[in-house]
Formats: C-alpha cells, structure tokens, sequence
C-alpha cells in the first residue's frame, strides 16, 4: 500500500514532475475517490510563498484545473486537483503530429475561455505552454482542455518573488516585453496562446526570435505571410496574438475568442474521408497493486478511516492476535488514542495482602494532558499558517 499523507491521501503512484514538486496519483479517503497530489520537495521560505500563492488560486471553470485542497504532514506540504487522464496538449502533438485546422480551433476557444476565467481574477498565469495543457481522456469525442500549472502565476499588483531583472517563463513562450523586464500583464499571456496555436498547426515549437525577426522586417504594415501550413483566415487570429507590440494584440482573451469563431467559419473542410480521427486516450496507465477503481483494495478489511479532532485520521486498529496473552503498552502518541484492556490476573499469583497495601504510584505531572502533535508535524504547519496570514493581511491592505 501506499504512503498516507496527513492521514488523508494515500499516494499511489508517481505521475509527473515540476520545478518544486513531484505529482502522484492520490487516493482522497475522505471523498473516495482519485485526485492529482502535487507534493512539495522543497522546504525553503521562498518555494513554500509560492506554494501558498498556488494553492490560493482557486477558480471554478469547466477548462481550469485549479487547487482544491492541501495538507501538511511533518516536513512536506501539498495540494489536490482533479485527476485529468488524457495527457497534454505536447503528448497529442507527439503522437499525431500537426493537428487539423479545425480541431486546432476548438482546442484554443476551450483554451481561451479558461484563461479569460483566469483573467477575471486578476491573474496573469505567465507560463502559457503546450506541457502545462492537459485534456481529459476523451477518446475520439470532443476534446476537453485543462489549463494547469498556476506556480509562477500571479495576481496584478503582488509583489514579484524574483528580481525586477530576471525574466520567469518557458523559454520559447515569452513575450517580447517581458524580455525586457516589462511587469506582467495578460497580453503576455495571449503572446503565449499565439505559440501554442501555431505548435498545434505545425507539429513542431515556433521559432519565438525569428518570429519577431520577420515582424521587424515587415514593418508596419500589417501582418507578415502566414508560415507554412497554417490556413489565411487562422493567421489573422493568431498574427494579431503574436503581434510584438502589447498595444497591437487583442486586449482579452474573450476578444480573440470571438475572431477565433469567425475564422473557423471560414476555414474550408477536409476532403470527404481524408479527415483523420484524433484520440485522446487515458495515458495514466493501470493501476499499481493493491489499489482497484474504488480504491485500496483492502479497504474493505482494514474498515474505513475514522477523523479525529485535527482534522486528520486515524486508521482503524489492527486486529488483536489470539496468542498475545496481555495487551501491548501504548508508547507512541497514535497508541496512545487508543483503548488498552486491563489484562486478567495470573492463577500463579497471589493477591496483595490487604495489610500491607501496594503504595499509590505518584502522580505525573503531564497526568490528564493529551499529547501534542511531534515537532516535525507542527513547525511546516505553522510556517504555512503564517505564510496564509501574511498573504491575507497584504491582500486586505492592498484592497
């Protein structure tokens, strides 16, 4: 079975990786059912700020995968998303190569619409990448896209966690002015949806630098010839994205959504039988042993998790063995929750003689007080909590 974290999740098996944390597939035994745990590796003050910035943003959409909850147990930290099965935008373009026109469209209006729910909470997501794309395991329906990875995102107006001078993002998918240390702001976000429309159309990453090159060398007007395998009436969406100048792109996502709809319209169809069938398949793999579609598979014997008054849980105890003849003595704070029997006396010794009573043990003086929680599991949880407040109060002031 697999590690239980905060007595809550059980982590199943790895699923991905970031820049501070490992994802795994995690079994919620409070909601029963299977969910993204991104763990935190790192424990320093600057990777735990961004950890609480990530798991703050909370934005209900059907194409945002957003945090839902988060736990702390001894020295690491994580939160819990939706399990999307379907892989991202970069596994479907390695498997199928360039993709059509038209499926191209409705990937991005499902794209566009989740980050201008983003933008509407004054978010700038500032990594804006086919990896950080997911979709749900559709099979050869209607694709369904997932906007991921808030880690660098952050509210306009926050305070930066890096130097003015140091430019954050994927490289490849930054925009020009943020190259140049320009503050972040949504048209930078748009700049990075352009790329990715233009990754999807032609199966490979665009050149950001000779983009711009061929921009500059256009001049002023107007768009330069759309490149090779991307339809007229698309470039003219995604020229205007991908235009250099902030001031000369669309301003919101929702107004490169309404172009995006009138392009589409005009994009011829594919020759009957010549359009290929694209799937988007469970790219999770089975699960490891010991764990079925409704969880561990010992659940059933080990009974359910039982909450205790933290928060946490407590797993149900272990059955008593028929040959132990006296109960175990609690030395652990978990055990110590626990009922003890008093054990029978032996036939083979005799009773205390009542003139000569035992002496009552004296009182400790931690008597009747209940253990605390060990130190390893008090100071992350406490460094987060001061980290929340502190987030609060400058969210407050700054209102």
């Amino acid at each position: 079975m697999g590690e239980i974290f905060a007595g809550r999740y059980e982590l199943v098996d790895p699923i991905g990786r970031g820049g501070v944390g490992a994802v795994w597939r995690a079994w919620d035994h409070r909601r029963t059912r299977y969910v993204a745990a991104k763990v935190l590796q790192q424990s320093d003050a600057h990777a735990l700020l961004r950890f609480v910035r990530e798991q703050a943003v909370r934005i209900d959409h059907p194409h945002v995968l957003a945090p839902s909850s988060w736990a702390a147990d001894d020295d690491k930290v994580l939160f819990t998303m939706d399990l999307v099965r379907g892989g991202s935008l970069s596994h479907l373009v390695g498997e199928w190569g360039a993709l059509p026109p038209g499926y191209v469209c409705r990937l991005l209006d499902q794209l566009l619409s989740g980050l201008q729910a983003v933008h509407d909470e004054n978010i700038v997501h500032r990594d804006i990448k086919p990896a950080n794309i997911l979709l749900e395991a559709t099979g050869t329906g209607r694709p369904h896209v997932r906007l991921s990875d808030f880690g660098i995102s952050m509210r306009k107006g926050e305070p930066r966690l890096t130097e003015v001078n140091f430019v954050v993002g994927t490289p490849g998918y930054v925009a020009p002015e943020q190259m140049l240390g320009a503050e972040p702001d949504f048209p930078a976000d748009l700049y990075a949806t352009g790329l990715v429309g233009l990754y999807l159309l032609t199966g490979r990453q665009p050149d950001a630098q000779a983009l711009f090159a061929r921009y500059a060398d256009h001049g002023q007007a107007g768009l330069p010839p759309a490149p090779e395998g991307v339809p007229e009436a698309l470039w003219q969406v995604l020229g205007a994205l991908l235009q250099p100048d902030p001031g000369v792109r669309f301003r919101t996502a929702t107004g490169a959504r309404k172009a995006l709809a009138q392009a589409a319209e005009l994009l011829p169809g594919p020759p009957p039988g010549d359009a290929p069938v694209i799937a988007v398949t469970d790219r999770l793999g089975p699960l490891p042993a010991g764990f079925g579609p409704d969880g561990p598979v010992n659940a059933a014997v080990t009974g359910p998790a039982t909450e205790s008054e933290t928060g946490s849980f407590h797993l149900a105890p272990p059955r008593p063995s028929a040959a132990a003849a006296v109960p175990a003595v609690p030395h652990s704070t978990a055990d110590a929750y626990l009922p003890t029997a008093a054990a029978p006396p032996s036939p083979a010794t005799p009773a205390p003689s009542p003139a000569t009573p035992s002496p009552a043990p004296a009182p400790s003086p931690a008597a009747g007080r209940r253990a605390g929680p060990p130190l390893a599991a008090a100071v992350p949880m406490l460094l987060l909590s001061l980290a929340l407040i502190t987030f609060g109060v400058w969210t407050l002031v700054t209102a």
